[in-house]
């Protein structure tokens, strides 16, 4: 894939979860709509993705979020998320992160006291206000796509484990969910490794056993990630999503925290009107509201509302030189662990 000689990112976080912004450089991908944009990057070309996502420009603890025009007239911007392992389709921290980008650079007039931007992602529109002061993103509000559960305390044959029970529910993106407890441990910093361990592979675990496709998106067919919860006394939710090559979201993550707010919907523990705190494993906070009902195929579904904030703290040029010998990035296993094999 060809591209100007640099791409200019800005850097930003959303409760310490990095998620970069692609801003300018980047070449015309091929496609309609943005879901065709990002199955090109997934299944015909990659070469971009790997650059901004693996050494020596990179490292695995970040995402970096393609912006691009949209491809429906009711949007204001489009972004596809891409992450070590492939181009997903949506993210609500990384949609944060792109909102506080749009708006403090200008790319989407800013409107004090709130603004209103509309997203074209590959899951759907993305409708998110921002609170804005002094030229600020103070928080921002995600009303997300449905959210919804496909099936509740599903066994799951593990290999460190034993059996366990898994919610299994879609929220931007499909989720396996597991009470924490049941793997012996605490959503933790102390536990990171363990925890993202875990995660990856109970997420091997779950391939052949349980299938999953969303009934209106095409090639939304995978358990993206496994996110680890527990409930505190107050009713929190503390999350951990464990994400590809070994690692924890450091941030309480938004579809994550959509397709829990499914679960409790399913369980009758929550209704319309409904807010849930979502707690990451270093202690920053989302919120999850119930906005709306509906259905998606066969399944009762919420509107999710996820609110929380970012903040930009600097920019990067990325240059590719023609002689570069690792134009395409590298893994090696200190990082990637044994799934380095599978690249």
């Amino acid at each position: 894939m060809k591209f100007e000689n640099t791409l200019e990112l800005l850097l930003v976080h959303c409760q310490g979860e990095i998620g970069k912004v692609i801003i300018g450089g980047a070449p015309e991908i091929p496609g309609a709509t943005i879901l065709e944009k990002m199955n090109y990057i997934n299944q015909v070309d990659d070469s971009l993705r790997r650059f901004v996502t693996f050494e020596p420009r990179a490292h695995v603890a970040q995402t970096v979020n393609l912006l691009l025009p949209p491809c429906r007239p009711d949007a204001d911007a489009a972004f596809i998320v891409l992450q070590a392992d492939k181009a997903h389709p949506m993210s609500g921290s990384n949609c944060i992160c792109v909102v506080t980008a749009l708006l403090e650079t200008g790319r989407v007039k800013m409107v004090e006291p709130e603004t209103t931007v509309r997203l074209d992602t590959a899951a759907g529109l993305i409708v998110a206000r921002a609170q804005c002061e002094n030229g600020r993103c103070l928080s921002v509000s995600l009303d997300n796509v449905p959210a919804f559960a496909v099936s509740l305390d599903t066994p799951v044959k593990t290999a460190d484990f034993g059996t366990i029970r898994a919610d299994i529910a879609f929220g931007g993106v499909f989720y396996a969910l597991v009470d924490v407890a049941q793997i012996g441990l605490t959503i933790a910093p102390e536990n990171a490794r363990a925890l993202a361990e875990a995660g990856i592979a109970i997420k091997a675990d779950i391939k052949g056993q349980i299938e999953v496709n969303h009934p209106d998106i095409a090639g939304l067919d995978e358990v993206a990630y496994v996110m680890f919860r527990d409930i505190e006394a107050d009713g929190t939710i503390r999350t951990c999503t464990t994400l590809k090559p070994g690692r924890v979201d450091r941030s309480p993550c938004g579809t994550g925290s959509s397709a829990n707010l499914a679960t409790l919907y399913a369980r009758g523990q929550v209704k319309l009107g409904d807010t849930r705190t979502s707690k990451s494993t270093i202690g920053g906070t989302f919120t999850a509201q119930v906005i709306g009902e509906t259905s998606v195929g066969p399944y009762a579904a919420v509107l999710p509302r996820i609110t929380g904030k970012a903040w930009i703290y600097g920019r990067e040029d990325l240059r590719l030189s023609p002689d570069d010998p690792f134009a395409t990035g590298f893994a090696l296993s200190d990082t990637w662990g044994p799934q380095v094999g599978e690249l």
